[in-house]
């Protein structure tokens, strides 16, 4: 279960933070040029074997480490430990400003943005700027026209999940309460509505 410690550390390159000193100390090497383990499938570079090793069950999905209570397989204990909080409903780290509570001290940090206003994460193109660094991800996405999310009934593809999820109801025999007033159609959302 979680390590309760604060995590002073702060990489000033990703963000990143550590504990201790020396995990952030050991984290600058990955991004330096010392970087000597490369990942002969992608072409990551790692400073130590372990960290490789890992990495390297990403690309053969070996998940060793089985949840008891569902079922999910993780690649490491920790991911594991981690995901049993969802099961105790433990949520241990709790904003000082609102008083909500996370799982995790990375959600924790995010959520926390949201009171500062602060958007570290701008995009290179068009200089928009985000909280998170998975909002500015979707950016790129929609910049580089990379539709990854694909319809598994229709094989129509998003560049993003959410829009991708929010097609998925186009599928399904749901209520549609928002009708135009004017030709009577039906939609499952609102903005499909407006759209119209």
């Amino acid at each position: 279960f979680p390590n309760n410690s604060k995590k002073e550390h702060e990489c000033n390159i990703c963000k990143k933070c550590f504990t201790q000193a020396s995990g952030l100390k050991r984290h600058m090497k990955t991004h330096s040029s010392d970087a000597q383990l490369d990942c002969n499938i992608c072409k990551r570079s790692f400073t130590r074997q372990e960290s490789l090793r890992y990495h390297m069950l990403t690309h053969t999905d070996e998940k060793p480490h089985m949840c008891d209570i569902c079922n999910k397989h993780f690649a490491r204990s920790k991911y594991l430990k981690r995901h049993m909080l969802i099961h105790t409903n433990e949520r241990p780290h709790v904003c000082n400003i609102c008083k909500k509570s996370f799982t995790l001290a990375r959600n924790l940090k995010s959520h926390m943005l949201t009171h500062t206003g602060e958007k570290p994460y701008v995009c290179a193109m068009c200089k928009k700027s985000f909280s998170h660094a998975q909002s500015l991800k979707s950016q790129m996405l929609i910049h580089t026209g990379v539709k990854p999310h694909v319809c598994n009934i229709c094989n129509k593809s998003f560049s993003q999940a959410r829009c991708l999820k929010s097609h998925m109801l186009s599928h399904t025999k749901r209520e549609r309460p928002y009708v135009c007033h004017v030709c009577k159609k039906s939609f499952t959302q609102s903005s499909n509505l407006r759209i119209h």
